[in-house]
């Protein structure tokens, strides 16, 4: 079976997985997610772009040949980064996630895109790097968190309302220097690519989401929030399963 390693988006961690993950489980299938720097578990200080993928890099080439990444929303970036790191990726799945070409960045892809209002906007706040209870590396400069009502509607909207009250008690602070970096690697014409589109997004417009969809080999759709992972965990498994068989 093929490796898949599981990418955390901006804000979350690798707990965020976890329901997607026992259901793969439940079909046999081992998946891998880690903690980006200064998130979830992670003990190590915040970092940038470059940090977030050079630490998916490390672990991927742990992996062996032939391993599936599958990126969450800022996570496209990350692992767009780290595919110029890599050269044993076969598989790269975006879910509600910014597929880029090498020399694109969050921020100037979306300023490239027409414009289309998220509810993401209005949940982010910026914090002073004084008052973090957490370490960051000297190249971060803007630090946000998102606010815990806000980011329900934003990222969870068709989330149970228990798992989505227990999922904003874990959200962790991001750097914003993060969403204007552009990436030195792709996907997009080295490995195959699949976008899941989530077409009920609050934080990644679904037109935005279109246009990354059009970049890519294969579309899939889910009619569900920024966070199949927790509000369709089976349908995401769904999509991952398949790509779990070597062909």
């Amino acid at each position: 079976m093929r490796p898949i390693m599981l990418v955390h988006g901006a804000w979350h961690g690798a707990w965020c997985w976890s329901a997607l993950q026992a259901e793969l489980d439940g079909r046999g299938v081992g998946t891998y997610a880690i903690d980006l720097p200064g998130h979830g578990a992670s003990d190590q200080p915040l970092v940038d772009l470059y940090g977030d993928a050079a630490a998916v890099a490390s672990a991927a080439s742990q992996l062996g040949d032939d391993v599936v990444l599958v990126g969450h929303s800022y996570a496209g970036a990350v692992v767009s980064e780290a595919m110029a790191r890599l050269d044993n990726v076969s598989h790269v799945v975006f879910v509600a996630a910014f597929a880029l070409h090498v020399g694109e960045s969050i921020l100037s892809v979306l300023r490239a895109l027409p414009r289309a209002d998220v509810a993401l906007t209005d949940a982010q706040q910026s914090v002073g790097l004084e008052h973090l209870d957490v370490a960051v590396s000297p190249a971060i400069t803007t630090v946000t968190r998102l606010d815990p009502e806000r980011a329900v509607d934003a990222l969870y909207g068709c989330t149970d309302t228990e798992i989505a009250k227990a999922a904003v008690q874990r959200l962790s602070p991001q750097a914003m220097d993060s969403f204007a970096q552009p990436v030195n690697g792709s996907a997009l014409g080295v490995a195959e690519t699949t976008y899941v589109r989530c077409t009920k997004d609050n934080a990644v417009h679904p037109t935005h989401q279109e246009a990354f969809a059009n970049r890519c080999n294969y579309e899939l759709m889910i009619d569900t929030d920024h966070s199949p992972f927790l509000s369709r965990p089976a349908e995401l498994a769904d999509v991952i399963e398949p790509l779990s068989r070597r062909t």
